[in-house]
C-alpha cells in the first residue's frame, strides 16, 4: 500500500498523542476553588446568614476542590443525598451505603443554592442561625454535632482551611438588607412547597398588612411563617383567633414560628390525597401531619399510635 505525505505524518504524530491522551486531567486547587465560587458564596451568605468562609470550606471538603466524581458527574459540591423531598435529576454512587442516591444539578451555582436551602429548612440546624456571621468555629462544630457528616475531624478540617486560606475575610462582607430578606422568603415558600406531597399551584391571594400569599394542599390554604413571626401576627394578618391557627397546626403555646414554615390556615382534612406514607429518617408523626395536610389525631387513629410515638425509617404509615 502506498502511503501520502499526510498519512506518513499521522504515523508520525501517533506516538505523540498518545502521550498526551494519558496525561492525568489538571486537579483544581484549593486557590483556584475559592476563586471560582467565592462570589457565590458571598452572595448566598447575603441571602440566607450562612458564612461564606463555611460555605467555601464545605465545598472545598465535600468535593476535593470541585474534583470528585459527584461534582464532575452531577455538579454536587456539598455531598446532600436526595432526601424525602428531592424530585429533581438523581445521581447514584456507593457512600456510606451502596448505590446511594444523590441530588444531581444542571450547574455547580445551582448545587451552592441548595446547600443554602438545605441548611435553613431543616429545624436541626437553627440553632446556627443564632450565631454571629463571623463565628465560623461554632457553625464547623455546630454542623458536626448537627450530623453534617459522619467523620469526627469534619469541624477541624474546615476550621483548618478556613484559617490556612483566610476564608474568614470574606464574612465581612455580609450586608443585611431588606431585599435580601424578601428573596430569602421567596426561596423559602418555595422550599417550603416543595416538601408537600402533591402540592396545588398558588392560590393567587395576598392576605394581611404583610402580604402573605396563600398556598393550597390537599384542599387546605396555608401560608409560610416570615422571620419574627408569632402567632398573634399571624392572627393579625388573617382574622383567624391564635388558638385556632395552633389548633389547626397541631401546635401549643410555646412552639415557634420558623421561616418559610409550613402554618395552616383552615382546618386539616381527616384523610391525606395518598393512601400511605413511608417514613423518612427524623420524621415525627407531626411532620406527617403537616406533610400531608391530614389532623394529627386521624393519622394517629389509623395506625395506632399515640401523638408522641417514635417512628423508624421505611415505616408504612396509613394516611386513610
Amino acid at each position: 500500500m502506498k502511503l501520502n505525505h499526510w498519512s506518513i505524518f499521522l504515523l508520525l504524530l501517533a506516538p505523540t498523542l498518545a502521550v498526551f491522551a494519558q496525561l492525568p486531567e489538571k486537579k483544581i486547587t484549593k486557590e483556584e476553588y475559592i476563586k471560582l465560587y467565592k462570589e457565590i458564596a458571598i452572595e448566598e451568605m447575603n441571602l440566607f446568614k450562612i458564612p461564606a468562609s463555611i460555605t467555601l470550606a464545605q465545598g472545598i471538603l465535600e468535593s476535593g476542590n470541585g474534583n470528585s466524581v459527584l461534582a464532575k458527574e452531577a455538579n454536587n459540591h456539598f455531598g446532600i443525598k436526595c432526601h424525602k423531598e428531592w424530585t429533581g435529576n438523581t445521581y447514584h454512587m456507593d457512600d456510606d451505603e451502596v448505590n446511594e442516591c444523590f441530588r444531581k444539578y444542571k450547574d455547580p451555582y445551582e448545587s451552592f443554592k441548595d446547600h443554602s436551602l438545605f441548611l435553613t429548612t431543616r429545624e436541626r440546624y437553627a440553632f446556627l442561625f443564632k450565631l454571629d456571621i463571623t463565628d465560623y468555629v461554632g457553625w464547623a462544630n455546630g454542623l458536626k454535632s448537627a450530623g453534617y457528616a459522619t467523620n469526627p475531624n469534619y469541624a477541624q478540617i474546615l476550621i483548618r482551611n478556613i484559617e490556612e486560606f483566610e476564608l474568614f475575610q470574606f464574612d465581612k462582607f455580609y450586608k443585611e438588607d431588606p431585599k435580601h430578606r424578601n428573596k430569602r422568603l421567596v426561596a423559602k415558600e418555595t422550599a417550603a412547597k416543595n416538601t408537600l406531597a402533591d402540592d396545588e399551584d398558588f392560590e393567587g391571594i395576598i392576605m394581611g398588612e404583610s402580604n402573605r400569599k396563600v398556598f393550597k394542599h390537599n384542599g387546605v390554604k396555608f401560608i409560610c411563617g416570615k422571620t419574627g413571626d408569632t402567632f398573634k401576627s399571624i392572627a393579625d394578618d388573617t382574622d383567624i383567633p391564635e388558638w385556632q391557627i395552633r389548633t389547626f397546626n397541631d401546635m401549643k403555646k410555646k412552639d415557634m414560628i420558623k421561616e418559610g414554615q409550613v402554618i395552616y390556615i383552615q382546618a386539616k382534612k381527616n384523610k391525606a390525597k395518598l393512601q400511605f406514607h413511608i417514613v423518612q429518617p427524623g420524621e415525627t408523626l407531626h411532620d406527617i401531619s403537616q406533610k400531608h395536610a391530614i389532623k394529627l389525631k386521624k393519622l394517629c387513629k389509623y395506625n395506632t399510635l399515640s401523638k408522641d410515638a417514635t417512628l423508624y425509617p421505611n415505616q408504612k404509615l396509613k394516611l386513610k
